[in-house]
C-alpha cells in the first residue's frame, strides 16, 4: 500500500515513529516539516491497515474472559433536549467488547445492547469452555443454557465491583474502555472512521510505543 510513496525513508520513518507514540497530525506535520494533509493520508493509511489485521486475525477468545459494552458520543445532540443519560438508554453509540485476560480485547459496533444481538456475538467469537465474567445487565442471561457454565457476576447495581480473592471481576474491559475515551478525546471523539479508531484502541492497548513502532512496520512490511 506504500509502494510507489515519493517520501524518502526518513520522513516515512519520522511519520511511523509520530503515529507510534500518538502524535496528533498536526503537530507531526510541524515536528516532520511535512504537509498536514499528507500526514493525515499516511495516518489513515496506517489505521485502514490495522483495522484489518485486528478484524481477519482475531482467534477465538479462550480461558478467562470479561465482556462489557460502553457508549461513545457527544454529551449532547442537535435536535435533543436536555443532558443525554449515562449508560444503557443513552442515544450514545453503543459499542461490545470483550477481553481475554492475559491477551487481546475484541469490540464490535453494535446497534443495541439485547440478549439477542450480544449472545450472537459471543457465540461466534467466545470458546464454550471458557470462563466469562460480566455484570449484571439481562443481556447476558442464559449463557449458560447455550453452553457456557461458568459465568459469573459482579452486580454493579449492589456496589459489588469485584469479588475478593475469587477473581470474578471486569477490571480489564473496564479499563480499555478508560484507556479508549481517554484517548478518542485528544481527537474530539472521531465521529468520523469511528470503526476504524475503534479498532486502533484495541491495536494499541496495553503495549509499548517501541512495541507498536514495531508492529506497525511488520504489517506494513507485510503489505507490500
Amino acid at each position: 500500500m506504500l509502494n510507489g510513496s515519493k517520501l524518502s525513508k526518513y520522513k516515512l520513518d519520522k511519520i511511523i515513529k509520530c503515529f507510534s507514540v500518538d502524535v496528533e497530525a498536526s503537530k507531526a506535520s510541524y515536528l516532520i516539516n511535512i504537509n498536514r494533509n499528507t500526514v493525515n493520508r499516511y495516518f489513515n493509511i496506517f489505521r485502514k491497515l490495522i483495522f484489518e489485521v485486528q478484524t481477519n486475525e482475531l482467534k477465538r477468545l479462550t480461558g478467562e474472559v470479561e465482556m462489557d459494552e460502553s457508549y461513545f458520543g457527544p454529551t449532547r445532540v442537535k435536535g435533543y433536549h436536555g443532558k443525554l443519560k449515562r449508560g444503557r438508554g443513552t442515544l450514545k453509540q453503543p459499542v461490545f467488547g470483550i477481553f481475554e485476560r492475559n491477551g487481546k480485547v475484541y469490540t464490535e459496533i453494535i446497534p443495541d445492547c439485547k440478549k439477542r444481538t450480544l449472545r450472537k456475538i459471543i457465540l461466534g467469537k467466545v470458546s464454550l469452555e471458557s470462563i466469562i465474567h460480566t455484570d449484571g445487565w439481562r443481556g447476558y442471561n442464559g449463557l449458560v443454557d447455550v453452553g457456557y457454565d461458568k459465568h459469573f457476576r459482579v452486580i454493579h447495581s449492589k456496589n459489588e465491583f469485584a469479588k475478593v480473592g475469587k477473581g470474578i471481576h471486569i477490571n480489564g474491559i473496564e479499563s480499555f474502555w478508560s484507556f479508549t475515551k481517554r484517548r478518542l478525546t485528544k481527537f474530539n471523539g472521531t465521529k468520523k472512521n469511528f470503526n476504524l479508531h475503534l479498532k486502533e484502541c484495541e491495536f494499541r492497548w496495553n503495549k509499548t510505543n517501541q512495541q507498536l513502532r514495531q508492529e506497525l512496520y511488520q504489517i506494513i512490511k507485510n503489505t507490500n
